[in-house]
């Protein structure tokens, strides 16, 4: 039987930045991912002759100095292609037949908005220093002697939407500075003050695209952490966890491989990971139902389109397209497409003309759960008829905004929530992990810690999600095996 110091379940980018934290500090880490190529969500794929992203549309704070670089430094990623995007307008915010930029740099992110909101000026001023606040104070928390402030600091139990309230007077700047909504779930009951405010000033910082897929991120760590003598196995499915003497001691694998170790942490999501452990005293039924009983977020619908040559110019930003009625921040799965969000790929030649784009619409597990038994690629015409009405809609909501696109598509290849689940065992599909609720912080935001004391957790389901909250939660994670003072070694940090 094979023994390790750590066994990570799941490749995906919080499994694969702890199998490099823990490499790096001399364990022998063994990273086990269920599909053929590590990634998750940030796994590249092909259709045709255009290469797609699962998850990874773009990044924020990439620039010395600023939220992601750090982290992307010691992670040894900030050579790969990236692609900054316009700094006049990384974002664009369409409302009816209205559009606004938003601007890189909170200096002009701000006077930009003033253009056509004078009257807000001072407001604008006030919510972009409260969010270059927030963000100045990402690392704080790693100086902390109770980590658990992180979790529960005044920001995560504080409401989002009510502090944009309280902030903006003009519902319609309300609305634009919500339009750039599907970096996040938006609710206006539940979403946290620091989930919002943390993740739009990353991207106000500065906003890039990986050139080439995001699978080159997953590619790297993985060849990374096998330099360090760590092991990463592609099409190795753990099926069981079995607990003796209070610990973790047999991890099992593709029914019949089994594996034991120091400390086990998972990247699956907690629900899907409690599934796979025996009844043990050390899970009580009330951990179990809390963690089974929690809120997913919603998931999301993709168009990924393949365009014909030299139709369609290639933009360098994001365009969030939304009906003039629609409310951002009270999602309703019975609406029909109302918002969707245009993300390019940057051309392979550098040219002037897109070769693909993808649409983007929140979409709920209810919409498609009643294929979730059904084999993949043969789901039924009914579902394959739900997923071209979507993708009409979105064409055609787009279609306003961008009319060359009709004429400029070659073809069309779409996901739901439930592909996303099928591939990465996401639990409903959900886009940005567990709902949190600044209502229940307690209840919502989980730590790394569970019962268990060799099981940990990490990912995007803990508390921040995205390429930024991932990436420090990993580190929190780690912490619990090498210690804070290690980690602030690691990353520097007097």
């Amino acid at each position: 039987m094979d023994k390790f110091d750590v066994i990570i379940v799941g490749g995906g980018l919080g499994g694969l930045e702890c199998g490099f934290i823990l490499s790096k500090n001399g364990l022998k880490v063994c990273v086990l991912e269920q599909d053929v190529q590590t990634g998750g969500c940030l796994r590249s794929f092909y259709r045709g002759n255009s290469l797609f992203d699962t998850g990874l549309h773009y990044v924020g704070g990439l620039d010395e100095g600023q939220s992601l670089h750090r982290l992307f430094h010691y992670f040894g990623l900030l050579d790969l292609p990236w692609h900054r995007l316009d700094e006049s307008g990384f974002d664009e915010v369409v409302i009816g037949r209205q559009s606004w930029l938003m601007a890189n740099g909170y200096e002009r992110f701000t006077d930009t908005l003033a253009q056509s909101f004078p009257h807000e000026h001072r407001s604008l001023k006030t919510y972009a220093a409260f969010l270059k606040q927030v963000s100045g104070h990402l690392f704080d928390a790693f100086g902390q002697q109770n980590k658990d402030e992180l979790f529960t600091s005044s920001l995560f139990t504080r409401s989002a939407y009510d502090f944009l309230n309280e902030t903006i007077d003009d519902p319609l700047l309300r609305k634009v500075l919500s339009g750039t909504s599907l970096k996040m779930e938006l609710n206006a009951e539940t979403l946290p003050l620091y989930i919002f405010a943390q993740i739009n000033s990353s991207f106000i910082e500065s906003a890039w695209r990986l050139k080439g897929g995001g699978g080159q991120i997953a590619e790297r760590l993985t060849d990374q952490i096998l330099a360090m003598g760590g092991e990463v196995r592609t099409g190795a499915k753990v099926t069981r966890m079995a607990e003796q003497n209070g610990m973790l001691s047999i991890i099992e694998v593709n029914h019949h491989e089994q594996l034991t170790s120091k400390w086990v942490i998972s990247n699956a999501h907690p629900a899907y990971t409690l599934s796979l452990i025996d009844e043990t005293k050390m899970l009580r039924r009330i951990y179990r139902r809390r963690i089974t009983s929690l809120t997913n977020s919603f998931g999301a619908f993709t168009a990924n389109i393949q365009l014909k040559p030299n139709s369609l110019p290639y933009t360098n930003r994001n365009i969030f397209i939304h009906g003039k009625d629609t409310d951002l921040w009270r999602f309703n799965q019975d609406d029909p497409v109302s918002s969707v969000l245009v993300s390019y790929y940057v051309p392979d030649n550098d040219g002037d003309y897109a070769s693909s784009i993808d649409l983007l619409t929140p979409m709920s597990w209810s919409r498609v759960e009643p294929w979730k038994n059904k084999p993949l690629g043969n789901r039924g015409n009914d579902y394959t008829a739900i997923k071209a009405a979507c993708a009409e809609a979105c064409i055609e909501l787009v279609s306003g905004h961008l009319p060359a696109l009709k004429d400029s598509i070659d073809k069309v290849y779409t996901s739901t929530p439930l592909t996303y689940h099928s591939y990465t065992n996401t639990v409903e599909g959900a886009a940005y992990g567990i709902r949190k609720d600044y209502k229940q912080p307690m209840y919502t935001i989980l730590t790394p810690r569970t019962p268990i004391p060799n099981l940990l957790f990490t990912g995007q389901n803990l508390n921040l999600h995205g390429m930024l909250g991932v990436s420090v939660t990993s580190f929190f994670t780690c912490a619990e095996i090498l210690g804070m003072d290690v980690i602030r070694q690691e990353l520097n940090i007097l």
